[in-house]
C-alpha cells in the first residue's frame, strides 16, 4: 500500500517537473509581445484584402463579398487594418449538388453547397508570393416545401453565408500559423 502511494507521488512529481521545464516555452498566439516586435494581431492587420474578382450582380459576387467581409472581421476585428505589408488574393468556385429529390415534383428537398478557394499571400515590398493554399467548405441545407420559392432562395443564401464564414475561418487560421511559424 505504501509503495503504491510512493509510485503515484513519484509520477506526479515527474509530471510537475516536466511541466515546469516547458512552462517557459509557451507563449499565447494573440498575446502582446514584451520585446517590441509586432504581435500576431498587428501582423494580421497588415494584410490587405482586395475585392474578389467575380461578375457584378451575380450570386458568386455576393458570396465573394461575404468571404471578404468575414475574413476582414477575423483579421482586423472592428478596426480597419494597418498599412499593408501583405496582400491576400482569393479565387474561388462554388458548386451546388442535389441530395434528395422529390419524385412527384422533381425539385430537390435537400442540397449541398460548396466553395473551393485558392489563396495567395503576396509580400507588398517585394511583390513575391510567400504562401499559397487551398481550402474548401461544404454545407447542406433543406428547403421547406416544394413550391416555396422564397424559402428555397433564403435557404441557399444562408448556406452560402455559412460556407463563406467557414472559408474565412480556414484562411484566417492558416494566416495566423504562417505569421507565427513563418512557414
Amino acid at each position: 500500500m505504501l509503495s503504491a502511494r510512493i509510485r503515484i507521488a513519484a509520477r506526479l512529481l515527474a509530471v510537475a517537473a516536466l511541466a515546469a521545464l516547458t512552462a517557459g516555452c509557451f507563449q499565447p498566439m494573440y498575446a502582446e509581445r514584451g520585446d517590441g516586435t509586432p504581435g500576431l494581431r498587428e501582423k494580421l492587420m497588415g494584410v490587405d484584402l482586395p475585392p474578389i474578382n467575380k461578375a457584378n450582380a451575380s450570386r458568386e459576387a455576393r458570396v465573394g463579398v461575404e468571404v471578404r467581409n468575414a475574413l476582414a472581421f477575423k483579421l482586423y476585428g472592428t478596426a480597419t487594418g494597418m498599412p499593408p505589408t501583405h496582400r491576400l488574393e482569393i479565387r474561388f468556385a462554388s458548386s451546388k449538388t442535389s441530395l434528395i429529390v422529390d419524385p412527384n415534383t422533381g425539385l430537390p428537398n435537400s442540397e449541398n453547397y460548396g466553395i473551393d478557394a485558392q489563396y495567395n499571400l503576396i509580400e507588398v515590398v517585394s511583390g513575391k508570393s510567400v504562401m499559397t493554399g487551398t481550402t474548401f467548405a461544404r454545407v447542406s441545407y433543406d428547403m421547406p416545401g416544394s413550391y416555396q420559392r422564397f424559402a428555397r432562395n433564403r435557404a441557399l443564401r444562408d448556406a452560402e453565408d455559412r460556407a463563406a464564414n467557414e472559408i474565412a475561418e480556414n484562411i484566417n487560421t492558416r494566416l495566423a500559423s504562417f505569421f507565427i511559424a513563418g512557414t
